[in-house]
C-alpha cells in the first residue's frame, strides 16, 4: 500500500482486545450486547437494542456527505466457543488470553473470536474516526449467528435504513464474497433404558477408553473440502468394525460440540470380556495405523489412544447400540457436491457434528444420545435433499428425528453497484484486482435479504485461518490492509 493512503489500525485491534474481555458465547450475548451499548453512549452515538439484543447504532453523514446514500456495517457478536481438551477456560466467565506469533494474532488453547469480532472492531473504529469522510453509516451488530442466525431472524421490519450493507464476516484476504450457501439443521436422539452391569451376560472383562484427539476440526463449510478427519466417524468406524464379531458392550459415546464446527475429539467407553481382549487391541492397533495412512498427511497431529478405565456400571441396550453405530456409518459427512456455476465453490454438504450422551432422565425416565448434523447448499432443492437423506440414515435407530428452521442462501448478484465500488477502492489501494466469489459458509445476508429485498449486499474481511477450532488465528497485516480497503470504500461511498 502507498504510505499516504496508510490508515491508521492501531484503533482496531485496541478495540478487539476490549471485545476479548466480554464474554459472548452464542446464545449468552448479554455481556457483549451491554458493551457495545455502553461504548455507543461513551462516544455519543445514537443506538438501540432490539428484543433479541442485536444492537444498532447510527452516525451521521460527515460535512459533504449529506446527500449521499448511506451504509450499513454488519457484524455478529456472539464466537464458537471451542478449547483443547487440556486447557481449563470458562467461556462464561474468562477472558480470551490472546498473544502475538510474528504476524498472526492467535488465542491460548481456545477459539479467537476474530470471527466475528474482528468485523465488529473494523466498524467501531471506522464510525469514531474523526477523520474518516463517510456517508451516514448504521452499524448491525447481530446475536446468535455462530448456532442459529437467531438475531438476523428476529431483526424486526423497518429497523435498517439504508440499501447498501457491508458484512464483515468473511475470512480472506483480497476476496469480495456476493453469495453463500443456506443450511439446515438434522438433530436425533435415541431413547433408552440403561442395562445395568449385572444384567448384561460376559461383561466380566476390562473396562476400555477409546480416544481421539488432536483433530484440525475447523469451520463445518469453509474447511468440509480440505479432507480432515471428523473425530466422531473414527470412533464409529471402529465400533462397527468390531460389534459384528465381539461380545463388547458400549457404556458411553460422546464427540464434537457445535453444529458448525467439524468435530475435533471424540470417545467411547466399552466394556470387553477377557475372551476378547486381545482381538481389540490388534483391531485398534490396525485401525490407527489405516487412519494414519488416510488422514496423515493431514492430520499431523492425530492422537488415537486405547487405555483400560473402571469397568462401565451401565450400558446401552446391545441392540440399540448396534442399531445407532450403523445408522451412524450410514450417516453422510463432508463434501457431496461442487458447484457447477462457480469453479472452485463447494456446492452442498453435510457435517456430523456431535454425539451427546444425556445423562438427565427424559421424563419417561429413559435416558437418550443426541446426534446432531448440519446440512449446506447453495441449491434449496439439494439441501432438502440432503436433510432427507440424513433423516432416513438415522431414523435407522433413532426414534425421533427433527429439523431445525433453516435459512436461506444468498443468491450472487454480479451486477451490484456497491460490489463496482467496492473492486475500485480496492484497486485504487492495491493495484491489483479483488477476487469476487460466493461463499460455501453461511451468512447472514441471505436472512436480511428476506426482510430487505433492495439490499445491495457484499461481504469482506481479513484472513483467518482455523476459525471454530482453538487454531484460529488472525493475521495482524491482512486486518491492516481490510480496514484501510473498508475506509476507502466509505470515502468512495
Amino acid at each position: 500500500m502507498e504510505n499516504d493512503k496508510m490508515v491508521n489500525s492501531k484503533v482496531v485491534f485496541d478495540i478487539f482486545a476490549q471485545i476479548c474481555q466480554v464474554p459472548r458465547p452464542s446464545k449468552h450475548e448479554e455481556q457483549i450486547s451491554r458493551w457495545l451499548q455502553d461504548f455507543a453512549a461513551a462516544h455519543g452515538i445514537e443506538c438501540v437494542a432490539d428484543e433479541a439484543m442485536n444492537v444498532i447504532m447510527r452516525v451521521p453523514a460527515t460535512p459533504g456527505y449529506e446527500n449521499h446514500e448511506g451504509v450499513i456495517l454488519q457484524a455478529h457478536m456472539d464466537m464458537v466457543c471451542e478449547k483443547n481438551g487440556d486447557v481449563s477456560h470458562d467461556f462464561m466467565t474468562d477472558p480470551i488470553e490472546t498473544y502475538v506469533d510474528g504476524e498472526w494474532l492467535k488465542a491460548k488453547g481456545t477459539t479467537l473470536g476474530g470471527d466475528d469480532g474482528i468485523g465488529i472492531s473494523m466498524a467501531l473504529a471506522a464510525i469514531t474516526d474523526p477523520e474518516l469522510p463517510h456517508p451516514a453509516i448504521e452499524c448491525l451488530f447481530t446475536v446468535d449467528e455462530e448456532t442459529g442466525l437467531t438475531g438476523a431472524m428476529k431483526l424486526q421490519d423497518g429497523m435498517l435504513r439504508h440499501k447498501r450493507l457491508i458484512n464483515l464476516d468473511s475470512e480472506d484476504d483480497g476476496q469480495i464474497f456476493i453469495g453463500c450457501a443456506g443450511g439446515i439443521d438434522t438433530l436425533a436422539k435415541m431413547h433408552y433404558e440403561k442395562v445395568q452391569r449385572d444384567q448384561v451376560q460376559g461383561t466380566a472383562g476390562l473396562g476400555i477408553r477409546l480416544s481421539v484427539s488432536g483433530l484440525l476440526g475447523g469451520h463445518s463449510g469453509d474447511d468440509i473440502n480440505k479432507g480432515r478427519a471428523n473425530a466422531n466417524q473414527l470412533i464409529v468406524w471402529f465400533l462397527a468394525r468390531i460389534l459384528p464379531q465381539t461380545d463388547v458392550q458400549i457404556a458411553s459415546i460422546n464427540g464434537g460440540n457445535l453444529r458448525n464446527a467439524i468435530a475435533r475429539e471424540a470417545e467411547a467407553v466399552i466394556a470387553v470380556p477377557m475372551d476378547y481382549k486381545e482381538q481389540i487391541r490388534i483391531e485398534w492397533n490396525r485401525f490407527v495405523a489405516q487412519m494414519e495412512e488416510v488422514f496423515g498427511q493431514v492430520e499431523k497431529d492425530m492422537r488415537m489412544e486405547l487405555e483400560t478405565t473402571d469397568m462401565p456400571d451401565a450400558f446401552i441396550p446391545a441392540d440399540k447400540a448396534y442399531r445407532l453405530i450403523m445408522a451412524l456409518c450410514e450417516c453422510p459427512h463432508g463434501m457431496i457436491a461442487m458447484s457447477r456455476d462457480i469453479p472452485g465453490l463447494v456446492e452442498t454438504s453435510t457435517n456430523l457434528a456431535s454425539i451427546k450422551m444425556c445423562h438427565e432422565p427424559t421424563m419417561e425416565g429413559r435416558s437418550y444420545i443426541e446426534v446432531n448434523t448440519s446440512q449446506r447448499s447453495s441449491k434449496e432443492e439439494a439441501k432438502h435433499h440432503l436433510k432427507r437423506v440424513v433423516e432416513q440414515a438415522l431414523a435407522m435407530a433413532c426414534d425421533e428425528v427433527t429439523h431445525g428452521d433453516g435459512y436461506p442462501g444468498w443468491a450472487p448478484n454480479t451486477e451490484s453497484p456497491l460490489l463496482e465500488v467496492v473492486k475500485k477502492a480496492y484497486t485504487d489501494l492495491f493495484h491489483a484486482e479483488p477476487q469476487v466469489l460466493a461463499i460455501h459458509a453461511g451468512l447472514e445476508c441471505g436472512l436480511f435479504l428476506e426482510k430487505y429485498p433492495y439490499l445491495d449486499m457484499v461481504s469482506i474481511g481479513p484472513q483467518m485461518y482455523g476459525v471454530h477450532s482453538p487454531q484460529e488465528r488472525l493475521s495482524i497485516p491482512s486486518t491492516e490492509r481490510c480496514y484501510a480497503w473498508l475506509c476507502q470504500v466509505l470515502k468512495t461511498l
